[in-house]
């Protein structure tokens, strides 16, 4: 009786334990409030939800935003807003799930709801990869064909060799996220700087921010959903975070420096694209149903230089949308078949091969993708995301595995709303199949 009562009593850390504070919490708590992170300590810290913005944002993103604009001038920039919004919460959870989890999201999906669930998760986002992978090959290719001439086709095959030879780097992740980082710095300004010399009706742009249906806009509203609301692409940013090795301490400082603006830019540079597609549409009154038919009416209004601007931005969406499309969809299937968690393993360069070669096959047989077959794609993602986004919410409130940063209530709302939205786009959607 007396060595239980001594053995029970034995302290550690004052606070700690008996349902209180567990001493590793305590332990981060006091680290992260004892560290004071420099400028450049905090840079050092941006990559894993920058790479999920340079998958989210790809030639379907801006194909859609495109037919927005043009469609229906500035009326659906409130989709990118509230999508915006729901992805930032989204990637937060994995986020944690990455700091938290001892190994990757879908094996610890594997532990704690069954082996077929992790390997199920694993083939639905290799699909969506696979799905991407025409679009981005065939992006990649017309945005350098804009910038140099040539054939589309020459350049895809150029451009999917590239991605290649980085995926045969030793560390490929953190080479890949340095890559991703500069494009997307390269076309927040491409697209910036295209907005503004399109000099579009501001006035009437922030109206787009009221929620309207205009007739005949629901399927359009999907496919802006399942590009700008990319679950997948959330569903990554654990994998991302975890090769990073982040800790609870660095959380905070993640959140400011990287999960925030890595999400918020990508939604930014998509509500741009509709804002300078119903700019120069309203001017010339033209219609652009491609992203190089825009270019083209830009040209008039902006210059070469201006049309060279946003041609520049749209071969930076595809190209780094294809290198995050392959590495993502690589990884993540390894994992789920149990073949390594990470994008330098075997397997997932394998695989990441076999997606770069599915979408440049493709390109080569059809030698183009009509704009609305990548619209109907990127709105069948909407099938497989409310599976992803429940898997991420139900995993972010496993006290077991989460502790102390398991989702809060108003999290755990937020989660609940974007898992709504996209089973009720993923219902819509197939009743306007079915009734097609």
């Amino acid at each position: 009786m007396a060595d239980r009562t001594t053995a029970r009593h034995t302290s550690t850390t004052p606070a700690t334990g008996y349902g209180r504070v567990s001493t590793e919490t305590m332990k981060s708590i006091v680290d992260a409030h004892g560290k004071r992170r420099s400028f450049w300590q905090q840079l050092a810290l941006i990559g894993p939800a920058f790479v999920a913005g340079a998958w989210q944002f790809g030639p379907g993103n801006l194909t859609t935003a495109v037919q927005a604009g043009s469609g229906y001038q500035y009326a659906l920039i409130w989709v990118i807003v509230v999508s915006t919004i729901l992805m930032i919460f989204l990637t937060d959870m994995s986020v944690r799930l990455g700091i938290k989890s001892p190994v990757s999201l879908i094996a610890s999906i594997k532990e704690h709801l069954g082996r077929w669930v992790g390997v199920l998760a694993g083939i639905g986002i290799f699909l969506i990869t696979l799905c991407f992978s025409v679009g981005n090959a065939v992006g990649s290719g017309l945005g350098l064909s804009m910038l140099f001439g040539g054939n589309p086709v020459m350049w895809t095959v150029i451009c999917t060799v590239a991605v290649a030879a980085l995926l045969l780097l030793r560390n490929v992740y953190r080479v890949i996220e340095k890559v991703l980082v500069a494009i997307v710095a390269l076309m927040a300004i491409a697209f910036i700087v295209s907005a503004f010399v399109s000099n579009p009706d501001w006035a009437a742009a922030a109206g787009g921010l009221v929620p309207t249906f205009p007739e005949g806009s629901w399927l359009l509203i999907v496919a802006l959903v399942g590009t700008n609301f990319s679950i997948n692409a959330a569903f990554y940013t654990s994998y991302g975070t975890k090769e990073r090795g982040r800790t609870e301490s660095d959380y905070r400082d993640v959140t400011v420096v990287d999960t925030i603006p890595g999400i918020v830019a990508p939604g930014v540079m998509t509500a741009l694209v509709i804002v300078v597609a119903a700019a120069v549409l309203g001017k010339t009154g033209e219609a652009a149903p491609t992203i190089v038919a825009l270019a083209g009416i830009f040209e008039p209004l902006a210059g070469p230089i201006g049309s060279t601007v946003f041609a520049l931005g749209f071969f930076g969406a595809a190209f780094s949308s294809m290198i995050a499309n392959a590495t993502a969809g690589g990884t993540m299937l390894s994992d789920g078949l149990g073949r390594g968690a990470s994008s330098s393993s075997p397997t997932a360069k394998v695989i990441s091969g076999g997606i770069l070669a599915f979408g440049v096959i493709v390109t080569l047989i059809f030698q183009t993708s009509p704009v609305q077959l990548i619209v109907i794609a990127q709105a069948f993602t909407i099938f497989v995301a409310p599976v992803l986004a429940a898997l991420i919410i139900i995993m972010a409130n496993r006290r077991r595995l989460m502790g102390e940063m398991r989702n809060r209530w108003w999290q755990n709302v937020l989660g609940v709303i974007g898992l709504a939205a996209v089973l009720a786009l993923s219902v819509r959607l197939l009743l306007t199949l079915i009734g097609a």
